[in-house]
This record gives structure tokens, C-alpha cells and sequence, in this order.
């Protein structure tokens, strides 16, 4: 739960439908407080009486009223009485008198926060009057879509049950204003709104124009088209939702220029009092997306030529160890294609990964049948799988796989050199930002006297190699249980993960 959650559900009797109310309205402040040019902290009723701040958001174009944060103060009753009294009357109360705090000077308002019908909260609307200002069309333009926002939170029509835009790249404020009628004429744009509208070649003046029109018309200019062509999707879907009154988000590009829209709709008493519009430019950022992408592309294709290179290798030396006569030989040329087809497989997942990750368990699954194919002579060693490695980077990938190549074909091929049936159990767990593989077979067992340090096996100086130099992790091979010869090996791997 959040912090928020926590302290609703520990200190008031507020219901799921009105905390659920509370997160969704806290969710989406931010623009109340940049429109408002002042922090808003929401208040609830404790149990035993008291006014708790629960919530706390500060302005991004005006200074703060409170430079400590304010969550979790408890105020008694009566002490900050517009507060009350807006939990009281259930309207907007401002009080008379500018209170101080921390030696800077606060006009406080109440702003009573209503859900299905009865009041649940109160927003405080605490203005700093430390730095006066002129008020300039832009702010008076601000203040005037925050008051009817405001109303409509006193109303519980705010916010919405559409939800709002908590996306951190969404329009804000400061990015982009438009006020429209209820003709859905602009009456007002921002400086950054009206620029968005020029880089996508806007030269007359965007005031007074209905937007839907101008946005059909950018885009036709843009495509060498005519105004009277039937509307581009996303003029149709803004005007869709300007019509019905509805909220909605989205994006429409005219040329190389991409422009975020998100649409509020002002309303009170259930009567239209036109909208508010919400623009970013998108461009550059739409542009890092594209050239990330085509670099995904072109390190997928990498992967996909070293796959193919790897397994050009693999089939040469195949050829080559069927033209050897001394055992040595063919059998150094098969463990080099086992050793190379399995990375092979490494390589063959990342091409088909979109964020650079392998499926360490798809590649297991893979390799395991690789693995039984080499080791023709015992079909009757089954090996299986129990756990999940997860996915990993190609950095750690890569060399875990080889790992575990060497050490399931090292089971196989020695654990039952005098048997034909057995098993092969690979378990893997994920646990504190450590991955650990064990590998325990039913064969004979490790021999007296073994040490993996005095080994002269390459297949096991490789594996202890990966993991302690690539891998920065540890290895250790022992007897499943005391008893005979017959008792089995476990090979425990672990691995550290990246944070």
C-alpha cells in the first residue's frame, strides 16, 4: 500500500470507494497546484476528531508555502477553522485574514472534497504572498480554469472516473496552455501552447479559432492534401471527446512534429464551462524513441549474424571430426561444437529479445535436448529441469550457459560411464539478488581425493574460470550424500545478480 493507503486506512473510517477516491485525486493534483500557483495539502477527519494531512504537493510555477513537507501533521479541532468549515458547509472558504508560517505570509482557503454525495476530505489551498505579482493574462487564465476545477471537486465530478494522466512525459501545465469555450474556440493559449502550434506551421493567430479545425488543417498543409479531405483520426478522436465533453489523451503530428494533447473538461452543475487543453511537444523525444529502436534493431541483427556465424563454425568442425580416425580428436572436435553451439543459443535468444535480456530457461530447454543428442551412448540419463533461472543480460547469460553445458555433459558422459539409466536434476533459485543453480545427478559420484582447484579436466578449468572471473560467483562440487561410490555428484553455482 501507499503511504496515503497507510495512513487512511490506520487513522480514518474512510470506505475503499473514498480512499480509492482520495488516491485517484492525489494522483493528478499536480495540476491543480501549477494552475492555482499554490501548494495543496488534503486534509481528513481522525477518529478521535482531529485534522491529519495525508497529502502534500507543491507548485512548479510559483514558490512553495511550505517548505517542510506537511504530511502527517495533526491539527486539532477547530485550529485551522476554514478547514472545518469547509468539511462543515462542504463549499470553498477562504479565510480572511493571510495566516504565516515559517515567517512566510499564506492566504489559506478550504476546499471541501465530496465522493458519492457527502464530504470526505478538504484540500487546503495555501497561496505564498511573500512575492506579489501583477497579475498577467497567462495567470489570470490559470486561476480562473483552477477555480472551476476546484468546483468540480466540491461537486465529487473531479476527478473523473475516466482517471487522470499520471504519465511523468504527459503534458503539464508549464509545457503547454489552451483555454476553450464551450464552442470549443480558443480563448486563450500560453506562450509554449501557441509555440507548439508554430513549429507545425501555424502562422495566423490561434485564438479565436475552433482547434479541431486547426489541427485538420495543419496536418492537411503537411500532407499536400485539402482542408475538405475527410479528418485524420486524431482530429476526429479530439473532436470526438470535445464534443461528448469526456477527458482523453493522445497525440496528433503534423510534419516531423509530434504534439501530446490531453483535454480536462470544465463543467458545473453538470453544465459545460468549456475545457481545458493540456499540450507538450513530443518531437525530440518521439525521435530518441525511433533512433532506440532502430539501435534495438541493429544489435537483434548482430545477434542474428553471430548465431549464424557460430553455427557455420559448429557444422565445420562437426565435418571435420567425422574425417578424424583418433579417438582424441573427434572427441576434442565434438565437446568444441557442443561448446559453440551453445552459445549459439545465447545468441539466437537475444535476437528475438526486445529489451537485451535472454530467457535463461527457454535456452536450458533448448540446450537440454542438445545435450542428450551429444550424449547418444546413455539414452536412458534423463535430465530435467526444476525452478526458474529467469532472464538475464547477455553478459551473464553467455557464460552461464557454457557453465552449465560443461557441467550437464560432464553428468552424463562420467556420471554413468557404467550405467545406462539415471537422472539429471537441475534446480535454480532466485533469492536476495543471488541466482543458484544446482545440478545433482544419481551416478557414481565424484572420485576419492577430488579437487576442482587440481583438476586437469578443460572442461571444469573453464567452468571455474567463467564463474569466478566472468561471473564474479562461486562453484562447488561435492558427493550428493556420504555412503558408496554410487551416492551421486551436486554441483551448486552462485551467482550474483545485478541490482
Amino acid at each position: 500500500m501507499s503511504a496515503l493507503s497507510d495512513l487512511l486506512s490506520e487513522q480514518t473510517d474512510l470506505g475503499s470507494d473514498a480512499a480509492a477516491h482520495l488516491q485517484q485525486l492525489v494522483g493528478d493534483w499536480q495540476i491543480l497546484a501549477d494552475l492555482a500557483f499554490a501548494d495543496l495539502l488534503l486534509w481528513v477527519r481522525t477518529r478521535d476528531g482531529e485534522l491529519l494531512c495525508v497529502g502534500h504537493v507543491r507548485p512548479t510555477t510559483a514558490p512553495t508555502s511550505h517548505p517542510i513537507h506537511e504530511v502527517g501533521r495533526r491539527v486539532p479541532a477547530g485550529e485551522l477553522s476554514w478547514l472545518d468549515r469547509a468539511l462543515t458547509a462542504g463549499g470553498m472558504i477562504r479565510d480572511r485574514d493571510p495566516e504565516w508560517g515559517n515567517g512566510i505570509p499564506i492566504r489559506p482557503e478550504g476546499i471541501a472534497v465530496r465522493h458519492a454525495g457527502r464530504v470526505i476530505a478538504v484540500l487546503g489551498r495555501d497561496t505564498n504572498l511573500q512575492a506579489p505579482r501583477s497579475p498577467s493574462e497567462m495567470e489570470l487564465a490559470y486561476l480562473d480554469a483552477a477555480g472551476e476545477l476546484f468546483h468540480m471537486v466540491t461537486e465529487g465530478s473531479l476527478p473523473t472516473p475516466e482517471g487522470g494522466s499520471s504519465d511523468p512525459l504527459g503534458p503539464r501545465v508549464g509545457d503547454g496552455f489552451l483555454r476553450l469555450d464551450t464552442t470549443w474556440v480558443v480563448r486563450y493559449a500560453s506562450p509554449n501552447g501557441l509555440s507548439a502550434f508554430r513549429r507545425m506551421g501555424l502562422t495566423a493567430d490561434l485564438v479565436g479559432r475552433e482547434l479541431a479545425e486547426v489541427g485538420r488543417s495543419l496536418i492537411a498543409a503537411w500532407n499536400g492534401g485539402d482542408v475538405s479531405e475527410s479528418e485524420p483520426d486524431a482530429i476526429r478522436r479530439i473532436r470526438t471527446a470535445l464534443a461528448a465533453a469526456t477527458p482523453q489523451t493522445g497525440e496528433f503530428s503534423a510534419g516531423s512534429v509530434t504534439v501530446a494533447y490531453r483535454i480536462i473538461p470544465l463543467s458545473r452543475r453538470a453544465t459545460s464551462y468549456g475545457c481545458v487543453v493540456l499540450l507538450r511537444d513530443m518531437t525530440d523525444l518521439r525521435h530518441r524513441d525511433l533512433a532506440l529502436q532502430s539501435k534495438d534493431v541493429s544489435i537483434r541483427e548482430i545477434h542474428h549474424r553471430v548465431k549464424n556465424n557460430l553455427q557455420t563454425v559448429a557444422a565445420l568442425l562437426r565435418l571435420q571430426g567425422r574425417r578424424m580416425h583418433h579417438p582424441a580428436a573427434r572427441k576434442a572436435l565434438a565437446e568444441s561444437v557442443r561448446r559453440v553451439s551453445s552459445i549459439a543459443l545465447v545468441h539466437e535468444t537475444l535476437a528475438a529479445s526486445r529489451d537485451g535480456s535472454a530467457d535463461l530457461d527457454g535456452i536450458l530447454d533448448a540446450l537440454i535436448p542438445m545435450i542428450s543428442d551429444v550424449s547418444a551412448s546413455r539414452p536412458g540419463v534423463r535430465i530435467e529441469r526444476d525452478g526458474h533461472l529467469g532472464e538475464l543480460s547477455a553478459e551473464l547469460a553467455t557464460p552461464l550457459v557454457m557453465v552449465l553445458t560443461e557441467l550437464l555433459h560432464n553428468a552424463v558422459e562420467h556420471g554413468y560411464a557404467e550405467r545406462d539409466k539415471g537422472q539429471v536434476v537441475i534446480t535454480a533459485e532466485r533469492i536476495l539478488g543471488r541466482l543458484t543453480v544446482r545440478i545433482s545427478d544419481d551416478g557414481r559420484g565424484l572420485p576419492q581425493g577430488f579437487s576442482l582447484e587440481a583438476s586437469d579436466s578443460l572442461g571444469l578449468q573453464i567452468v571455474r574460470t567463467l564463474v569466478e572471473s566472468e561471473m564474479r560467483g562461486s562453484i562447488r562440487l561435492t558427493r550428493r550424500r556420504a555412503g558408496p561410490s554410487d551416492s551421486g555428484t551436486e554441483a551448486v553455482l552462485t551467482v550474483p545478480l545485478p541490482r
